[in-house]
Parts: structure tokens; C-alpha cells; sequence
């Protein structure tokens, strides 16, 4: 066990070393998704994603990645109250154009599952955008739209993308089982609203701190683990449920040292195994072998970019291009359709490899939206993307 996952980690230092420098090779989740191919099933069979513990690993990380994209939004900022009205738009205009074009990708290339793609051609990233956004200082009217925008595209399409891979039956349940995580998320930031404002709960922070104990790291685990607990009971999303424990950490505003600490978790290990190990579990052979994926790979991430230039171009201000292109961003989505569609069988392996690269290739006009906002010429657009 324990050198499988020396691989596993070795692997996922993959990421950084290709990100490294001023002029960076990828971004640091492509670079452990390749890793993840070149160990796993597409290269040399070194690391198999469905041997323990990596199942739960794979798991976890997936929920870290939805709470570091949770994290990034603040249902309190000014920013999100300003764009409140025309990222509302943008989100409608974007659901409205994602479903022939998602349709029409499907009926191009035929993968069973038609509804997903409308939900992954409409979707966007949190977690890739809101670090550009705060990494490159970009302010202003359109950076307020696509903050209500991707907000929102992000908590719906949580919701959305695990119900177009189940069956009939156990949507209702599904549904259930998300409200049910909304609630516990709601009733969990009022119970400790009231409860970090007493003189005891002062104190023991200040106990934590000075012995050591991490308590706020541990509690927070605990509200992701319990939220992932009810999708596994009910069928309910993962995403929902590290999305809405990210939303309520952010509502406490975590002091930097809690901060540093889930990123240490999150980053330093659970998330990189989430994309090693994906990696790993897909077949880019299949990919390769098959016009019919590579098409599709095409197709999702063209159809994603025009559907969000286009929503941006009718909500948009004066930067409607360069905001379009950075909301067209997509990697967790995607990477987390691929995992649960080989999971439970529902995709074939070319068609989840499809939709990862597609994922991928989104990465490139993101990144020229991204310097195009900033006002800096546009080179190397791949090396420039924060995930």
C-alpha cells in the first residue's frame, strides 16, 4: 500500500513542476492528470484508481475541490450584490443557448447521455476564475457580473450533473438528499454564528491555538464529512456537498491560519490525488482510437466557449468578450462527470476521457479572457491559468 502511494504523491508533483517559472509548461491539474495517464491505465499500470484505499481518497479529494471552489464565494460581497441583475441574466441567456447547443453535440456524437452535456456546455469553475479574478487584482462591472454569474452556474450545475447520470428512480431521493444538505449547511452556520460569539468558544480558540489542537481544521472536516455522509446515504451530489460546506466556511470569514491549513490538506494532498488518480482511471488510448471522442472533446469545449461569449455579449459591459471567454472555464465539472460515469458504468471510457479534454481545452480561451481583462497582451495562453 504504502508504495502505491508514494507513486500517488510522486505523481501529483507532476502539477507543480509543469506550472513552475514565468512561462509555465500547464497548469498544475493537467499536469496530475497526465501524470495520473502516465502511470495509470493509459501508460504503465502502476497505479490503479479502484485499489484501497484510493476510492476513498479519490472521494475525499473530489469534496476538498468543491470546498475550495465554495470557498471562493461570499454570498455577502458587494461585488455579488452589483452584478446581482445582469449575472442573473447572463445565467439564463447561458441555460437557454446550452440546451440546443448540448442537444446537438449529443446528436453529433452520440453517448447516451444528452442532458449531461446541455448541463456541462452551461456550466463554469469557481475554483479556476475567482483565483484568476483575486490573483490578477481585476475589479469592475463585468468582474461583478461574472461573480453573481459563476456563483450561480456553479451551485446549479452541482446539482444538476449527478441527477443526468442516474437512474429515474432515484432522482426523487436525490433531490431529497441535496435539500437535506442545504438545510444542514443552514442550520450549521446559524448554530455556530451563535455559538463563536460567546466568551467560551473565544477561549477555546485561543486553547487551540496555543496547544496546538486545530480545532477549527477539525470541525470544518467534520461539516464537509457529514454533508458528504448524506449524498452517500441519499444519492445526492458530492458537489453539492463540498460546495455548501466551502459557502459556510466562507460566511465565517476563516482566519488565515485555518486557511493555510485547508489548503495544506486539500492542496498538498487530497485534491492532486483526486486528478492523479482520475488520470489514471482514463483511457486516453480509447480517446486517441476514437474520431467519434475526439470530436466530442472538440465540440464540448467550442460549444461551452460560445455559449458563455454569447451570454456575455447580451449582459455583459463594455469587456463582454474577454468576460465571456473567462466564464467559459471548466476542468472540476467535467473531471467529476468522468468519475462518476466510469464509476457506476454509465460512460464509456472514451467518452469520459472526452469530456475531461474538453474540460481541459476550455483552460485556453479562459486564459486569454483572463489577460484580455487584465489589459496585458495575450501569450501562451495555457501557462497563464490558475487552477
Amino acid at each position: 500500500m504504502f508504495t502505491s502511494l508514494t507513486l500517488l504523491v510522486l505523481a501529483g508533483l507532476l502539477g507543480p513542476l509543469l506550472a513552475a517559472g514565468r512561462r509555465p509548461l500547464a497548469p498544475v491539474l493537467v499536469g496530475e492528470l497526465i501524470a495520473g495517464a502516465i502511470l495509470g491505465k493509459t501508460g504503465l499500470h502502476l497505479i490503479v484508481s479502484t485499489s484501497q484505499p484510493f476510492p476513498a481518497f479519490s472521494a475525499i479529494g473530489f469534496a476538498m475541490l468543491m470546498l475550495e471552489a465554495g470557498n471562493e464565494v461570499d454570498l455577502g460581497s458587494k461585488e455579488l450584490r452589483a452584478g446581482a441583475v445582469r449575472g442573473t441574466l447572463a445565467l439564463l441567456i447561458a441555460l437557454t443557448l446550452s440546451l440546443p447547443i448540448g442537444l446537438t453535440v449529443g446528436a453529433l456524437f452520440p453517448t447516451g447521455h444528452s442532458s449531461l452535456l446541455v448541463v456541462l456546455v452551461a456550466g463554469s469553475s469557481a475554483a479556476v476564475a475567482f483565483p484568476t479574478i483575486r490573483e490578477r487584482g481585476l475589479t469592475g462591472p463585468a468582474i461583478a457580473i461574472l461573480i453573481t454569474w459563476i456563483t450561480l452556474v456553479d451551485a446549479l450545475t452541482a446539482v444538476l450533473m449527478p441527477l443526468t447520470l442516474s437512474a429515474a428512480s432515484q432522482i426523487p431521493l436525490a433531490l431529497v438528499g441535496d435539500g437535506l444538505i442545504v438545510a444542514v449547511a443552514i442550520a450549521s452556520m446559524m448554530v455556530a454564528r451563535r455559538l463563536f460569539k460567546t466568551g467560551l468558544a473565544d477561549e477555546v480558540k485561543r486553547e487551540s491555538k496555543h496547544r496546538h489542537w486545530a480545532l477549527q481544521l477539525r470541525l470544518s472536516v467534520l461539516l464537509l464529512l457529514a454533508l458528504a455522509a448524506i449524498a452517500d446515504r441519499t444519492g445526492a451530489s458530492l458537489l453539492v456537498a463540498g460546495f455548501a460546506a466551502g459557502i459556510v466556511l466562507r460566511r465565517f470569514n476563516e482566519p488565515n491560519r485555518l486557511a493555510q491549513q485547508l489548503t495544506g490538506l486539500a492542496s498538498g494532498f487530497f485534491v492532486p490525488a483526486f486528478f492523479v488518480l482520475l488520470g489514471a482511471s482514463l483511457d486516453l488510448s480509447a480517446l486517441v482510437r476514437s474520431p467519434s471522442a475526439i470530436g466530442l472533446a472538440l465540440a464540448m469545449a467550442i460549444g461551452a466557449t460560445a455559449v458563455h461569449v454569447m451570454a456575455s455579449l447580451v449582459a455583459g459591459t463594455e469587456t463582454r468578450l474577454p468576460a465571456g471567454l473567462l466564464a467559459s472555464a471548466q476542468l472540476g465539472l467535467p473531471a467529476a462527470a468522468a468519475s462518476l460515469g466510469l464509476a457506476s458504468g454509465a460512460l464509456a471510457p472514451a467518452v469520459a476521457a472526452a469530456l475531461v479534454a474538453g474540460g481541459v481545452l476550455t483552460l485556453i480561451p479562459a486564459s486569454v479572457g483572463a489577460l484580455l481583462l487584465a489589459g496585458k497582451p495575450v501569450a501562451a495562453p495555457t501557462a497563464d491559468v490558475a487552477v
